[in-house]
């Protein structure tokens, strides 16, 4: 490899040591080919921009050995927003992915946009008090489908009046750092890949939660990534649904028997008091046999419609966030029971069911993440480097 090939600039060789492939000048020289000194002017202007440290020289990278290079997590900072239909998560992040400070609140399902993400700014504003180092990134999530262009809601069905609105406009009132927006699904994903060895080269992520969303990663990259909707596993048409209407229009999609929103109006019907699926989950772990029994059937239905996706991608793991994941061995109880049944063998011979790696901050830090892959992208890095000359 030459020093102009893919793969030589000061940002790779910040992406090659941030994600753990190489940690010394001497690994950097062998995996890119380059020259020792072309590595070192490179590895020289990254520390002289903060992003880089060599062996104990920042104490938060745990006193590496001498020699030894890592990203300097402390040289930026970003935000995080995670809003869902009846919650919103604010938080500030390290550039390693650690949570500074967060604020978790709920909100009336069907708030606009005008009366929420000025709460939401002001709340990072309160956040970002005594935090020193520049913010170069806002992630943000919403469920239903984005456009991550153009920051905006494009099918949100439990967020009416927030598609089409300019969410960036409301951040640029508190940074002037670039917004980056994703899919709910695709947040809680992203949290499964950052800064860690995934559970499995190829795994399926289910968001289960007042919706249904299912996050694909095969051969260790997230399927679809910030095309601004996962997979809307709760739209699949079911027979078991029948004519029931959707909140999405439609009829017969899975939702309206496994969505979290669907078994909270069969509880409401029952006589049972439950405003929001976290309702539903704190009576089924408390023995509430109605709520036990919703949920396991919910798991059931879902586990129908991702046989299909096992079978075709054999994946090594599934992994169970959002709500109802909170009530994880009673819910995948169900998923298993449909699925082990209806599956290839071979398909389901190895295959494991975990629980979102970071419960229910997943969503918050899949957020962060987005924001700190796109600060720390090698075209972001180098263009940073061309400031500094």
């Amino acid at each position: 490899m030459t020093e102009t090939s893919p793969g030589s600039t000061a940002g790779d060789l910040l992406t090659l040591v941030r994600t753990g492939r190489a940690g010394t000048r001497s690994e950097l020289v062998r995996l890119t080919g380059m020259s020792r000194g072309a590595v070192t002017a490179r590895l020289s202007a990254l520390a002289a921009a903060g992003l880089l440290v060599e062996g104990g020289e920042v104490a938060s990278t745990g006193g590496r050995p001498a020699g030894a290079l890592a990203l300097d997590p402390d040289a930026a900072v970003v935000l995080a927003i995670a809003v869902g239909r009846s919650r919103s998560q604010v938080g500030v992040f390290d550039l390693a992915g650690r949570e500074i400070a967060s604020d978790t609140r709920d909100h009336e399902p069907g708030v606009a946009a005008a009366e929420l993400m000025p709460d939401v700014v002001s709340r990072l504003g309160g956040l970002l008090e005594g935090v020193t180092p520049p913010v170069v990134g806002v992630g943000m999530s919403l469920p239903g489908s984005v456009d991550p262009v153009r920051r905006t809601s494009v099918d949100a069905p439990v967020l009416k009046g927030w598609d089409g609105v300019d969410l960036a406009a409301y951040v640029a009132e508190l940074t002037e750092a670039p917004l980056h927006l994703d899919n709910d699904t695709a947040a809680l994903t992203r949290s499964e890949m950052f800064g860690r060895v995934p559970a499995a080269p190829t795994m399926l992520v289910v968001k289960a939660s007042t919706g249904l969303g299912l996050g694909v990663v095969a051969d260790g990259r997230i399927v679809g990534e910030r095309r601004g909707a996962a997979g809307e596993l709760g739209h699949t048409r079911v027979d078991a649904a029948g004519d029931l209407l959707c909140r999405c229009g439609a009829t017969g999609c899975l939702e309206t028997i496994a969505g979290g929103w669907a078994l909270v109006n069969r509880l409401q019907e029952a006589g049972v008091q439950a405003r929001h699926v976290r309702d539903l989950v704190t009576l089924a772990l408390d023995g509430e046999p109605l709520a036990r029994g919703l949920l396991r059937e919910s798991g059931r239905h879902l586990g129908e419609v991702l046989t299909v996706a096992v079978n075709l991608l054999h994946p090594g793991a599934v992994v169970v966030g959002g709500d109802m994941g909170a009530a994880f061995d009673l819910y995948t109880a169900g998923v298993r029971e449909t699925l082990y049944s209806r599956a290839h063998p071979a398909a389901v011979r190895d295959l494991r069911f975990l629980p979102a790696t970071h419960g229910e901050a997943a969503g918050l830090l899949g957020c962060a993440a987005l924001a700190i892959d796109a600060a720390l992208a090698p075209a972001a890095v180098d263009a940073l480097l061309r400031t500094r000359r």
